[in-house]
């Protein structure tokens, strides 16, 4: 625990947006992050429906993705910027707590969560799409993710089935 007030962490917070490149960048990866939306949505237009993009507190950005299955099962899929790791991840996750800690009970055990020992924090599993993203070539970035995305994302589909059989 640290002993900085919350106006430590005002003047702190000042000092790094005085030169407006922490605010040019996270508006760079927002707009990144819809064009990533409006891309999976071209490319996956009969396989999934898409969410609104939410932009997160800095931390995580995303946004989800379903089809029937998933919506009927309370489950969709996300897009996910991790912040703080900089790189693209697919999240399965639950409509509520409850549906998380069911659906964390029958995949905790599987290849997706090799080696994850708690369930994370708002997800179920969390699967890298793209660990070092060079933003100067965002075509590459979204070809990459796309072709992990539907891998992933149909072999989870297919697995779940088999669990909800």
């Amino acid at each position: 625990m640290t002993n900085k007030t919350t106006n430590d962490y005002i003047l702190i917070y000042k000092s790094l947006l005085k030169n407006g490149e922490i605010q040019i960048t996270y508006k760079l990866l927002l707009k990144y992050m819809m064009e990533l939306k409006t891309d999976c949505e071209k490319t996956f237009v009969d396989q999934y429906s898409f969410g609104n993009l939410s932009p997160g507190y800095m931390d995580f950005s995303y946004f989800p993705f379903f089809n029937e299955f998933l919506r009927n099962e309370k489950l969709r899929f996300g897009i996910v910027l991790n912040h703080q790791k900089m790189r693209f991840e697919l999240w399965l996750m639950g409509q509520n707590a409850q549906i998380q800690k069911k659906y964390w009970n029958l995949l905790k055990d599987t290849k997706w969560n090799k080696g994850v020992l708690t369930m994370p924090q708002y997800s179920i599993l969390e699967c890298v799409l793209c660990e070092k993203p060079d933003f100067n070539n965002s075509v590459q970035i979204n070809i990459e993710i796309k072709k992990k995305l539907i891998l992933i994302s149909e072999e989870l589909i297919i697995y779940i089935k088999k669990l909800c059989k």
